[in-house]
């Protein structure tokens, strides 16, 4: 192996991005932090930091999330690698957006305080820095791929839940309103939520049936390749 090929090639810095959402109840919702440093120093802008030369962007990416969320074992997948070559004004850069999906209600406000974070409706984002406008459209479009065929969209939920808040996620996630019997005739056809002898009273008088969903049932549904929703 000739080392200095390696030498005369160009050397470029590596950053991972995190699309952090969240859902209230009602919106899906996207955690974003004011830039602390210039250039753009401020401005709304996704979280992030540059890779490490003894990690992986997927460490990397772990790494970022932990700092700001304070949790560990997060869903997270990587989204795409961003690389137009004016894309960081301060130099080259190359970013490989992650999109993560977190239970807002473990979410602790210390560190929102401390990160200057804030949750913004998916419907109402600020202007952001640089191309992270561009990373959160991906990140979008990747959830509503990915919430078809997989159970993913339970990560943004508690562990119990009602047909009510489900319903509720899937429209927020597909920004659309969607038939409420024929939402709940269709997940629960798929046998995948456990019923608990339980109610929640909250939000009316009759109360609606808390669910759980069972990973175990959903994996054989998986292996005979049936869509989830």
């Amino acid at each position: 192996m000739d080392i200095n090929k390696y030498k005369s090639h160009d050397r470029l810095l590596v950053a991972v991005d995190c699309i952090i959402l969240g859902f209230d109840g009602k919106q899906l919702q996207a955690l974003l932090i004011k830039r602390g440093f210039e250039p753009e120093k401020g401005k709304w802008s996704l979280m992030g930091g540059f890779v490490h030369k003894d990690e992986s962007t997927d460490d990397a990416a772990a790494r970022v999330l932990h700092q700001l969320t304070g949790m560990r074992d997060i869903y997270m997948e990587q989204l795409y690698c961003f690389s137009n070559v004016d894309r960081d004004t301060a130099g080259r850069v190359m970013s490989v957006a992650y999109f993560a999906l977190i239970n807002i209600a473990e979410y602790s406000e210390q560190l929102q305080q401390d990160h200057e974070a804030r949750w913004f409706p998916m419907e109402n984002i600020p202007s952001l820095i640089f191309d992270h406008k561009e990373m959160m459209e991906k990140a979008k479009e990747r959830l509503q791929q990915k919430v078809a065929n997989h159970p993913i969209g339970f990560e943004l939920l508690p562990q119990k839940f009602t047909l009510p808040q489900l319903q509720n996620l899937y429209e927020a996630i597909y920004e659309s309103p969607l038939d409420k019997r024929n939402f709940t005739r269709k997940i629960l056809a798929l046998g995948i939520l456990n019923k608990l002898n339980e109610k929640e009273k909250e939000t009316s008088r009759k109360g609606a049936f808390y669910y759980i969903f069972d990973q175990s049932k959903y994996s054989k549904l998986h292996q005979e390749g049936v869509k989830f929703i």
